[in-house]
């Protein structure tokens, strides 16, 4: 399970960029994953698009930022594209890492119990330790500002 204070678990996805993206790789550095259910969904479009609205404030912070859902990369590049997002997006599509970091499980939809991505958010430290965990983001669309808004607070 994720905890604030732990070590972040490993991955090592596919990303838009055609390259494989892995936790070590990110070593000395913030990183923010996101997990989203579904690409061009309107939740999900509202969360990317603040994510893309803060974008250049999380960079200055040097933050690198990385959506991540079952998607594959196809689906990922049109949402790229279609709301012009400048991060990128990974490629989960055996939910392993998801499930690595509690994104993915049991959830309630529309008063049914289902099994899906938790809408989820892990900002890891330069260490690789969980410095912040949002495990279930009921906002998605305000859920962006509150990132920021715990970054500014860790530089206080």
């Amino acid at each position: 399970m994720i905890k604030q204070g732990n070590k972040a678990p490993p991955f090592s996805l596919r990303g838009s960029d055609g390259k494989t993206h892995t936790l070590e790789a990110y070593r000395g550095a913030w990183l923010l994953l996101y997990f989203y259910p579904k690409d061009n969904t309107p939740g999900c479009t509202k969360e990317a698009c603040g994510f893309r609205d803060l974008h250049k404030s999380l960079k200055k912070k040097n933050v690198a930022l990385l959506g991540v859902s079952r998607d594959s990369i196809d689906s990922h590049d049109r949402f790229i594209q279609d709301f012009n997002l400048p991060f990128i997006l990974l490629s989960d599509p055996d939910t392993t890492t998801m499930a690595a970091y509690g994104a993915w499980g049991e959830k309630t939809m529309y008063g049914k119990k289902v099994t899906g991505c938790i809408r989820s958010t892990v900002l890891i430290d330069p260490e690789g330790r969980v410095a912040k965990h949002w495990p279930n983001v009921r906002k998605a669309a305000d859920h962006p500002a509150d990132v920021l808004s715990v970054m500014n607070s860790l530089e206080s």
